[in-house]
């Protein structure tokens, strides 16, 4: 399945680039989000199907918010260490680190709060952050384990990298996967705000 997806975003990269002109991609968009309904639909399909699930998640209590606390702790702090080895402003270094993959909000956000540049440079950071991940899920699964593969898919592990984890690492984690992504992605905005206020 890695390499379905990697020759995918290829072609994908080649279309968008000799293909398609700009104005389809809002259509493109469109048609990706109501792709993500249906996966998100076919999810909760398979976890209402499987009795265990909601069992295993009355047992992880608060221990269920270990993980997207560790990401945002750990985003963050990259961000500190990237701002500190290539002497960028503190705010803005933290800021992309703190997008946690999400390339979209962070590159407007940033162009806005900051300069064109700077949110370019979060646009391709977070996108090579959710693309790397992508890859690499199959990797950390089986070497380390699924809460490692989460945490590397950030704030894209309620959507995008979703699939790749549920291939990877069972229908078990799923709960825990979305809930992740959505804590992630509440925190990115809150974060870039509170950065852009405070320093």
């Amino acid at each position: 399945m890695v390499y379905i997806a990697l020759i995918a975003l290829i072609i994908g990269i080649i279309c968008g680039q000799f293909l398609f002109s700009a104005q389809y991609h809002d259509y493109l968009g469109l048609i990706a989000d109501y792709l993500l309904y249906i996966l998100m639909f076919s999810v909760g399909i398979s976890v209402g199907m499987n009795e265990t699930i909601i069992q295993k998640i009355k047992n992880y209590n608060l221990s269920i918010l270990l993980i997207p606390i560790g990401v945002t702790v750990g985003s963050v702090f990259g961000g500190f260490v990237c701002g500190f080895l290539f002497d960028m402003r503190l705010v803005d270094s933290l800021s992309i680190g703190a997008a946690m993959g999400w390339y979209s909000l962070s590159g407007v956000m940033l162009e806005a709060l900051s300069s064109a540049q700077v949110g370019t440079i979060a646009f391709l950071s977070n996108l090579l952050r959710e693309i790397i991940a992508f890859l690499m899920i199959p990797l950390l699964v089986k070497y380390l384990n699924t809460y490692c593969a989460i945490a590397a898919a950030g704030a894209t592990s309620e959507d995008t990298t979703l699939p790749m984890l549920i291939k990877y690492s069972g229908e078990e984690f799923i709960i825990i996967s979305v809930i992740n992504g959505v804590l992630c992605s509440v925190a990115v905005p809150i974060l870039i705000n509170l950065f852009f206020s405070i320093l």
